[in-house]
């Protein structure tokens, strides 16, 4: 108790002034310090302020520069897209203008088949592999290529299409992602240190791992847009393509269903005069088949009057034969030189050969009258076969075929 009441222990007055001394040059060692740091501090902040300043001013610059930069290529893009829009539409005119092509190509050949199959059913010589068939099989040949080109080109122009789409996607994704960049940086640009909404965002200056650089950013688009015009211009020469293919086709089913047609016309002419013609040698035949068939008949009847004539003038003679047949058979027993061929003996056998040749001469010259007659009439029917025939090719050729073809519109596309 009594150690804890002990006074103080005293300095000399040599460490009091000492210890003034020190207090007074610590004092003065601090407020110089003191100084030289609130110097040091104004000098860092103007400094710093500057840096700020001219930073933040540089990023504002920057973003402008960016803001001109996705404002250009977003033009660019704007622009390709809708040149790429405007082709599509105009290219899916001409897929249009195909299928009416296509579809149009199919009556004119069910025509041309049925034609062919009509004209089979021509019978006799008149199944003939003439001018008007061989134009037909062309004619359908080239309606068949015409169709398998037609084909192949609308499906070119559906891949045309699918590009041309594809593409427009591309650009379409691509002008969306720049306006929302444009946004942002609009967006930044008007950010100022008195905004009310700016903040301490977390983790804001990390970057991200799907960040692109500037030249691939670049390239992206770059490319987008030499695709797009790829592709446009690709639609273009199809377009050109297609416009060369249906007026070519236009011209070769044009061209062929005329020379169809004009071989159907030459060949109706040509059947018409050969029937013509045949049906003047049946009206010449008839006649003649007529006419003979009475010369024959009178010359008959005159034969076979002669015939009984002969015949009863046999058989009234039947006598004087008997009479000359007894003359002949005793005449042979003539001795030595009396069984001479007298004039008697010579008469008697001229008489018996001569109404046997004329007898024979009847029968000959009927059967050959009959035998041309029935050859007339053979005729007859044969040529009445025949006209038969033409007339029935002109029947297929003239109404079943050729009004068919009337229907045939062939038009440009």
């Amino acid at each position: 108790m009594a150690r804890l009441l002990q006074a103080p222990p005293k300095f000399h007055p040599s460490e009091w002034h000492v210890a003034n001394k020190m207090q007074c040059a610590s004092t003065e060692s601090q407020k110089s310090s003191s100084e030289r740091l609130v110097a040091e501090s104004r000098r860092l902040v103007d400094e710093i302020e500057k840096t700020t300043q001219k930073t933040q001013s540089s990023v504002n610059k920057k973003i402008e520069q960016r803001l001109e930069e996705t404002k250009f290529w977003k033009q660019e893009l704007d622009n390709t897209l809708e040149q790429l829009v405007n082709e599509t539409e105009v290219l899916l005119t001409f897929k249009i203008r195909l299928e009416k092509a296509l579809e149009s190509c199919k009556e004119p050949l069910v025509i041309s088949q049925k034609c062919l199959l009509n004209r089979q059913r021509r019978a006799g010589t008149d199944l003939v592999h003439d001018e008007v068939e061989q134009e037909l099989v062309k004619e359908a040949e080239v309606l068949q290529g015409v169709i398998a080109l037609l084909e192949r080109t609308l499906e070119q122009t559906n891949e045309q299409l699918r590009l041309n789409r594809s593409t427009k996607y591309n650009l379409e994704m691509d002008v969306k992602d720049k306006f929302a960049a444009l946004m942002i940086d609009n967006y930044c640009a008007n950010l100022t240190n008195n905004t009310a909404d700016v903040r301490y965002p977390d983790k804001t200056v990390k970057i991200e791992e799907n960040f692109v650089s500037p030249e691939d950013w670049l390239y992206f688009s770059n490319i987008n847009v030499e695709k797009a015009d790829k592709e446009r211009n690709n639609s273009m020469a199809l377009r050109v393509l297609i416009d060369s293919i249906l007026s070519q086709a236009v011209n070769d089913m044009c061209k062929q269903c005329e020379m169809v047609n004009i071989a159907f016309r030459n060949r109706a002419k040509e059947v018409r005069d050969a029937k013509h013609k045949l049906e003047t040698l049946l009206a010449v035949c008839a006649v003649l088949s007529s006419v003979g068939f009475v010369k024959v008949m009178e010359e008959t009847a005159s034969q076979e009057m002669n015939i009984v004539a002969l015949k009863k003038a046999i058989a009234d003679k039947e006598g004087p034969v008997k009479v000359a047949q007894t003359r002949l058979e005793a005449r042979n027993h003539r001795p030595g030189v009396e069984l001479c061929y007298d004039a008697v003996q010579y008469r008697l056998t001229g008489e018996v050969q001569e109404i046997t040749r004329n007898i024979q001469r009847l029968k000959d010259t009927l059967a050959l009258a009959e035998t041309e007659l029935k050859g007339l009439r053979r005729r007859q029917l044969s040529l009445e076969e025949e006209i038969q025939i033409k007339a029935d090719t002109l029947y297929i050729d003239e109404v079943l075929c050729m009004p068919m073809r009337e229907s045939v519109c062939i038009n440009n596309f």
